[in-house]
């Protein structure tokens, strides 16, 4: 399958590039909108031929030739339960630059991602798209659990078949050494806590799934620090910060929602009960978490990889979306068009 024409709003490192590419779907131009040098710096790295029109801001529809398929996930957050709580009014309201190229550009396909978030929120993009999104989790296609809202008209998304993949799966064999967490910290988890030692708190079942890897993992917010024997519980670690930034998780499980983490012991954390110590996630086990192939991100420092990981998008979770593009044999006709004209 070919297609002419991709503009990709918020692109960060061309995620969707590597879900089209997954797809084995060529595309002719591929447009991209985005400001974050280090992320731009990436994808030329892995797409050169990416043809970037800077802040959407000045991306104009009437520059740009037909557009078959507009992606993007506009800024979470105003509407993630850890951002400020502005909605609409905060960051996330680039959410109306989306709606403006779309109407601009009126492409044969769109997809919108998102995070979950309150109702009223919610309610405001679903009757602007004029779909209903569509609620998938990460964890059903990675070690990850990563819950996210996708608005689009292709037709007949359905639910990801889970590939029971744990965190075990996707870590690395041989560490460096400064991904290894202090004596003190280990120390610290196996203090008592309300009668119990630390490590008993925040577990990870070792058949389950981890936290989500957020865009907060750059600055410090603790996403998994992960056991390494037998042991199905995780540690809290001494560290400032909420609990969320020390969480200790099992090898068996999921990792915690990849953020833009960035280092400063934001990173995930898995602990090796082989040497007794934690360690954070490796660039490359996020890579893995977000089903990006392996290095996909060097080039730039470990802090610059995080960020744009947690970012980023679960690769298969939108090669599995845009995979309905092969099935529809026709543009999908929806009430989008009518009530963008009346915006």
């Amino acid at each position: 399958m070919k297609i002419d024409n991709v503009l990709s709003l918020f692109d960060g490192m061309s995620c969707g590039q590597l879900a089209l590419d997954t797809l084995g779907i060529k595309v002719n131009n591929y447009f991209a909108s985005e400001i974050d040098s280090y992320a731009i710096e990436i994808a030329k790295k892995n797409y050169p031929d990416t043809k970037h029109l800077g802040s959407v801001l000045d991306v104009k529809g009437s520059d740009l030739p037909r557009i078959d398929l507009l992606i993007g996930g506009s800024p979470c957050q105003s509407f993630s339960n850890a951002g400020d709580g502005s909605g609409l009014d905060g960051k996330s309201k680039l959410f109306w630059e989306f709606v403006r190229v779309l109407k601009e550009t009126k492409p044969t396909y769109f997809l919108l991602e998102n995070v979950k978030m309150k109702k009223e929120w919610e309610k405001i993009i679903t009757d602007t798209l004029g779909v209903e999104p569509i609620a998938i989790n990460s964890r059903l296609l990675t070690a990850q659990n990563r819950p996210r809202l996708y608005w689009t008209n292709l037709p007949n998304v359905i639910q990801p078949i889970d590939r029971g993949i744990v965190l075990k799966d996707i870590l690395v064999d041989q560490v460096e050494e400064k991904f290894y967490l202090s004596d003190k910290a280990i120390d610290y988890m196996s203090r008592l806590r309300n009668g119990k030692p630390r490590w008993e708190y925040h577990t990870n079942p070792l058949d389950g799934k981890s936290a989500c890897l957020t865009a907060n993992m750059y600055k410090g917010v603790p996403y998994g620090v992960i056991k390494f024997d037998t042991c199905d519980q995780v540690a809290t670690l001494q560290m400032k910060g909420n609990d969320s930034i020390r969480r200790v998780y099992g090898q068996n499980g999921k990792s915690p929602c990849l953020t833009t983490m960035g280092g400063g012991h934001r990173e995930p954390k898995v602990l090796d009960t082989g040497r007794m110590i934690a360690r954070k996630l490796t660039p490359l086990e996020c890579e893995r978490l977000q089903t990006v192939p392996d290095n996909y991100t060097e080039g730039v420092s470990n802090t610059q990889r995080y960020k744009m990981l947690g970012n980023g998008w679960t690769i298969d979770v939108i090669a599995h979306i845009l995979n309905e593009m092969r099935h529809a044999d026709e543009p999908v006709k929806t009430t989008t068009t009518k009530q963008l004209e009346l915006l």
